[in-house]
């Protein structure tokens, strides 16, 4: 895999969508309910479309109701990395690839199972691959 990059080192805007680029470089948003992954029900690993850093398995993932595919587990916290976001007046977590960096989106503490947490996350930042889950 690859080693973290920026703009300066990697021409983010040639590998990625413009959607793509919007939320995983800008930080943006999805509109919510319109991601692809959103209903998938298909077993796999979730992971960076960006970089392919296995992120979170479908076993962990659960209907939130907000729009955005979410998850109560990470695949391992080496593989992500959390800052505090304080962006529109709102404290949050906001949720990067740890191998690009890249933001994938916010984890809550409201999730509905033992763990508690709810990674919300874009679902154009991720991409499924069905045959990597061992579960």
């Amino acid at each position: 895999m690859e080693n973290k990059n920026t703009d300066k080192n990697k021409n983010w805007k040639e590998k990625l969508t413009p959607e793509q680029y919007r939320v995983m470089r800008e930080k943006g948003t999805e509109v919510p309910f319109s991601g692809e992954l959103l209903h998938t029900k298909e077993k796999g690993v979730y992971k960076c479309v960006a970089c392919g850093q296995e992120l979170f398995s479908s076993d962990t993932k659960f209907d939130s109701g907000t729009g955005w595919p979410s998850f109560d587990n990470v695949i391992s916290n080496e593989n992500i990395e959390t800052r505090q976001d304080a962006e529109h007046g709102i404290n949050r977590v906001e949720v990067l690839c740890k191998n690009c960096g890249a933001h994938l989106g916010h984890v809550f503490p409201d999730g509905p199972t033992t763990t508690g947490q709810r990674y919300c996350i874009n679902s154009v930042c991720l991409t499924l691959d069905p045959k990597k889950d061992d579960k």
